[in-house]
């Protein structure tokens, strides 16, 4: 089946990855190894939501002002465009995030799905909301991201699993993934051999 959609996760697949969500956990007073920190922040009160939620707002603004793109990012986000791909975006970050990026390195995103839009990864929500606006079927369309979470999300929606192995964890992941790939322009390869 052809594919006529790519969705990417935003920090560490089409910017340089900047988090490091140890140091923010240990910022919020949490354990190191306490886990995923939106799941954290859902059992926090009140009171402590919106002490991390500063914290959190905080490093994600910084990562914006600071965010590099991964080589061969702008080109191949322009390079689909251009064949008539759908380009989304499927972050655990807020939206306006997601834009500011596009905005800062010129780049053009057709839609972008965040954590205010509803459940984040690795539940399907972004991908199916997605493949609704573009008016297409999951598995026309492949997941490209760096992490556990956005391979989890893509074969829960039924999407292709793309795993961005540009960092030293990706072994843990690789088993998750249909493809794997060490640079983000070897997309258009998987996209011609689907064809």
């Amino acid at each position: 089946m052809s594919i006529k959609a790519v969705i990417f996760d935003l920090d560490g697949t089409i910017t340089k990855p900047y988090f490091d969500f140890d140091a923010i956990r240990e910022e919020m007073g949490l354990d190191r190894n306490s886990g995923p920190v939106l799941e954290i922040m859902e059992k926090m009160t009140d009171q402590q939501r919106r002490k991390a939620e500063k914290i959190l707002n905080y490093h994600e603004q910084k990562a914006v002002v600071e965010s590099e793109l991964n080589a061969g990012a702008k080109e191949t986000l322009s390079a689909l465009s251009s064949a008539g791909i759908h380009v989304g975006v499927l972050t655990r970050n807020r939206r306006k995030n997601a834009f500011a990026i596009a905005e800062k390195h010129s780049l053009q995103f057709d839609a972008v799905v965040g954590r205010e839009d509803g459940p984040v990864k690795p539940n399907a929500f972004g991908v199916m909301h997605l493949c609704r606006q573009f008016g297409i079927k999951p598995q026309e369309t492949l997941l490209v991201g760096d992490y556990l979470f956005d391979l989890l999300c893509a074969k829960a929606a039924g999407a292709v699993a793309v795993l961005l192995t540009n960092h030293e964890q990706y072994d843990k992941f690789v088993e998750h993934a249909d493809f794997c790939i060490e640079n983000i322009s070897r997309i258009l390869d998987i996209i011609e051999s689907k064809k």
